[in-house]
């Protein structure tokens, strides 16, 4: 089993090194450090339908990954094609005053519940993220949205770079490379 070690690499290096050994190799052992970068590489590989295991090693993590190639690479294709996609990348929308902008985003949100069609996916990234943490104004609206099949993602570099990643409550974290392979394979991205 080939190791590689991933520690002290910034997002998204650490899944694009691992995406790029597992297109030659099944099996490898990921040496991450703790929080996102463990958490990204796990799920980037849970995605595709690989066996992941997480040992702790010293202060940071050893990730095992084993799975077939085949099934991973027409997975990872056909994951995301043809969905609708939100990207979010502020907690307020449009360039007025910051409180009529919070309060067309809150308007936004809610109104999504009772919209007939629904994103497939909602990526919160910079300030957005603070829209997806406990406490804030669209909390209970995103838990619904997920409820109803919505998947809900936010940038782990962003949360950690805001010290919010004990906050972040509902969907999951992602990182720059499936942010960006969902938007490229979308069949719609509307962004706010």
């Amino acid at each position: 089993m080939n190791i590689i070690d991933c520690r002290e690499m910034a997002c998204p290096a650490p899944v694009i090194s691992v995406k790029k050994a597992l297109q030659e190799q099944n099996e490898l052992r990921v040496l991450l450090d703790d929080g996102a970068p463990r958490e990204n590489v796990a799920r980037f590989a849970r995605n595709r339908g690989m066996e992941v295991i997480e040992e702790r090693e010293g202060t940071g993590w050893a990730v095992i990954i084993k799975g077939n190639n085949e099934a991973t690479q027409s997975r990872e294709v056909s994951a995301s094609n043809g969905d609708q996609v939100l990207l979010i990348t502020s907690d307020r929308l449009g360039d007025g005053p910051e409180e009529l902008g919070r309060l067309l985003m809150k308007n936004f949100i809610h109104t999504l519940l009772e919209t007939e069609t629904s994103p497939q996916r909602i990526f919160f990234m910079n300030t957005g993220v603070f829209l997806s943490i406990e406490g804030s104004d669209v909390f209970e609206a995103l838990e619904k949205l997920q409820g109803m099949g919505v998947e809900i993602f936010s940038c782990g570099l962003c949360l950690d770079f805001f010290n919010l990643k004990e906050k972040a409550r509902v969907g999951g974290t992602t990182n720059m490379l499936t942010t960006a392979d969902s938007l490229l394979n979308a069949r719609q991205v509307i962004k706010l």
